[in-house]
Formats: structure tokens, sequence, C-alpha cells
């Protein structure tokens, strides 16, 4: 079973037809959209500020998602693919974006819609990324503006393949 428990009193609140893995934790103010999935080792820890994921999230295997105590909460909007082993911290990521496995995104990021972080980024605090482009590096610097065919072929087809990948575990007890 999941770790799912709350935090002084807030209880993580979830959204119709999510997945949660069996090992995934999921604790405190959580607020979670509609066909998000968490996987495997995946951490989403609201004890010290809030985090809100809007509809079609996925959190893969390893990532953690976390915020500042009594500085910034953690909002990410409908269409987000949070790669393996990513750190989302303290940041705001709008709509149709792509983290990449392994990317650290830190305090009071702004990730404009269309965007994509490439596996490995290190996208430093305060950083804002404009709408529609690809961000790689360390620290992360914007490489390029985003194709049409990398929202389709890339952004959409990894959140709705990962629709897809949850309900091939949602039947296990």
């Amino acid at each position: 079973m999941p770790i799912i428990f709350p935090v002084n009193g807030v209880q993580p609140a979830f959204g119709e037809d999510c997945f949660i893995a069996p090992n995934a934790t999921i604790v405190g103010d959580v607020k979670m959209g509609s066909q998000c999935s968490v996987w495997f080792n995946a951490v989403i820890r609201g004890d010290v500020n809030s985090i809100s994921l809007g509809n079609k999230v996925n959190v893969q295997d390893g990532a953690v998602i976390h915020c500042t105590y009594q500085k910034t909460k953690t909002v990410i909007k409908d269409n987000v693919s949070i790669g393996h082993n990513a750190i989302v911290h303290g940041c705001s990521i709008s709509e149709n974006v792509l983290i990449g496995m392994g990317a650290i995104v830190m305090d009071n990021v702004q990730i404009g819609s269309n965007s994509i972080i490439a596996a490995g980024a290190v996208v430093l605090e305060n950083t804002v990324i404009e709408p529609g482009s690809i961000y790689a590096g360390v620290p992360a610097k914007k490489v390029k503006d985003i194709s049409q065919e990398l929202i389709s072929g890339e952004i959409n087809r990894i959140a709705e393949n990962y629709i897809k990948y949850s309900g091939w575990f949602k039947d296990l007890k």
C-alpha cells in the first residue's frame, strides 16, 4: 500500500481515475486532479507548504516533489510529465510541460506552457522559462524554441502514454 497520510490534520486529496504505486509516498497538503499517476518510489511531500497537481500529471519513478516552509508552494498544471528521478521544488509549472529524467527545478522557477526541461538539467532559483522553450544544461539555459512536432510527439504523447500505463496496474492489490 502507498504511504498516504495527513500532516497537521491536512490529508492529501485525489481526483478521479488516479493511479498511486504501492510504494509511492504522498503526505500532507497535496491536491491532485484526475487521471494522474504517481509511480514507484515517487515522493510528493506537502508537509511544509502546499502542492497542487492538475489533471493528467504523471510523477515517474523516484521523482520528488516538495516545497519550502512558509516560502514556496509547488503548482503543477495539466498535462505535465515529471521524469524519473527528477526533483521539483517550490516552483510553478504551466500546462503541457515535460520535465526530463533527473532534472532539478528549484524554488521560484516559473515554467511556461509547451516547454521541455531536458534530462539532467538544473534550473536555478527564480528562473523564468518562457512558453514554448527547451532548456538544457547545468545551469539550464534556453537551447531553442520548441516545435509543434515536439509538443505533440513528446509532451502530449508521454502524458497520454502514462494514462495508458497506469491502466495496466489499477487492478493490482
